[in-house]
């Protein structure tokens, strides 16, 4: 038994070890396996490895249930195969270094990247707060999920707009209080790394550059992307963003997405304006500096607030040519892991909610057969409503009014100026970062006429819940 044992590891660490070189062989020939140098860049191997590897990892969590241990092993280990790639991803930093003599002189040291330094421990973080999430499922829990092939007296509530998830049964007086406050409490933490991954991700990919192939895309001019109805009702002297939307269609997912690729690429094209110089070439303009900047604060605006009621939409086409097209490693592992986790979390967040309305639904039959449908909400004081990644036609609220800030069970600060992670040096929660925000957000909005309160969170771009290629 004792040499069966001693052998077992042997061949573990083998078996990792082929795996490794079998991963970085094909990382290293940009997936070519042919090896005639048409592969990708190194940077979109790796977003591409990781994105694989979340979905055949959590591609199947249906239920509220702890992960598997052989995936939660080999999503841990794969995982840190690629992030160390950040370690050797470094700059030069100041540091001081103390003589024999007792002198003190200032030197040139190794650090790692600061981006890659403050975020990448962070998302370890949350990553590891999902899976503890779905290990505080592992039962007894008041629900249980039936099975397809039970009898029509044990088949619980079946939603239609989720027909491929497994029924879930309550018992017929509902969940008791503490098993509803277990399930919000759970809600809000997951809800509380949704956002914080949101932010990451969308911070990542405004610091990417914009790929020269998307701004040959584009037309010379904001009136040929937007529409002349669109153009006019931007460009009017008195605009009310909140009136824009109302009387926009964005009645289904793609008819946001395709509002949002056209305000994105006039805001390219009015920016390219502004900073150009000679008037004769083709990015030259007849309008004012003034009156051109003017329009980018409004098309910002209007892309802010599709950003604040919509946070589970797809990638734009804007962002899937910064992947497509990035060259720089860490933002790539810092995009594709801070969207991996963006997405179980959201995963978890709907499956949450299901068991909540199941709930709901075994109280008040009626729900049960009532459909959800996509509405906008453009009251001042409704939080963001966004698309379900269940169902992209379908809408399902993300935020919850009494939510836990980030802080509460967490110790670190996404703006903060030191490496370390520690509870006492960080700034505050969320919404005391949404206070120190607003005031800048809103004075360089100061033209236009808006009620709405954009916190920090909002004002970062909103990344997308899928990889790249799957929304094409």
């Amino acid at each position: 038994m004792s040499g069966e044992g001693a052998k077992t590891p042997t061949k573990r660490r083998i078996s990792d070890l082929d795996l490794m070189k079998e991963r970085y062989s094909k990382l290293l020939l940009g997936e070519d396996m042919s090896g005639g140098g048409k592969g990708v860049s190194s940077a979109l191997a790796l977003s591409n490895a990781i994105t694989n590897l979340a979905a055949s990892v959590f591609g199947e969590q249906r239920k509220l249930e702890p992960m598997e241990t052989d995936r939660k092993l080999r999503w841990k280990k794969e995982a840190d195969w690629f992030l160390s790639v950040t370690d050797y991803i470094v700059e030069f930093v100041a540091s001081q270094q103390k003589s024999k003599d007792g002198t003190t002189m200032e030197i040139m040291i190794t650090q790692q990247r600061r981006d890659l330094l403050m975020n990448i421990p962070a998302l370890r973080k949350l990553d590891t707060m999902l899976t503890d999430c779905l290990d505080n499922f592992k039962g007894p829990n008041e629900f249980w999920y039936v099975s397809k092939d039970a009898e029509e007296a044990e088949k619980g509530v079946k939603r239609e707009d989720k027909w491929w998830l497994p029924t879930i049964k309550v018992p017929s007086e509902g969940l008791s209080d503490s098993s509803r406050k277990f399930l919000q409490h759970q809600k809000d933490c997951v809800n509380q790394v949704l956002k914080a991954s949101l932010a990451i991700n969308a911070q990542v990919l405004s610091e990417m550059e914009i790929p020269d192939s998307y701004i040959d895309s584009l037309p010379k001019n904001g009136r040929a992307t937007l529409g002349d109805q669109m153009y006019k009702s931007i460009t009017v002297e008195y605009f009310d963003p909140d009136q824009f939307l109302i009387s926009t269609d964005l009645s289904s997912e793609h008819k946001v997405l395709d509002l949002k690729n056209k305000i994105e690429a006039s805001i390219v094209i009015w920016k390219r304006k502004m900073v150009q110089k000679d008037a004769k070439t083709p990015w030259g303009s007849a309008v004012s500096l003034e009156k051109r900047e003017l329009f980018e604060e409004r098309a910002e605006t209007i892309l802010l607030l599709l950003k604040q009621r919509f946070p589970g939409l797809p990638q734009s086409s804007l962002d899937i040519s910064k992947i497509q097209f990035n060259k720089d490693v860490g933002h790539s592992i810092l995009e594709s892991y801070s969207r991996v986790i963006e997405s179980l979390a959201n995963t978890v967040m709907s499956r949450i909610e299901d068991v909540l309305y199941a709930d709901s639904a075994t109280q008040d039959p009626s729900l049960a057969t009532s459909q959800i449908k996509p509405v906008i909400d453009s009251s001042p004081s409704s939080y963001p409503v966004g698309f379900s990644e269940d169902d992209p036609e379908k809408v399902t609220p993300v935020g919850s009014p009494n939510a836990m800030t980030l802080s509460d069970f967490m110790g670190w600060n996404l703006e903060g100026s030191d490496a370390d992670m520690k509870k006492d040096d960080s700034t505050g929660s969320l919404d005391s970062m949404n206070k120190e925000a607003e005031p800048k957000i809103m004075t360089k909005h100061g033209n236009i006429a808006t009620k709405k309160k954009f916190s920090y969170l909002d004002k970062l771009e909103w990344g997308g819940l899928r990889s790249p290629t799957e929304r094409h």
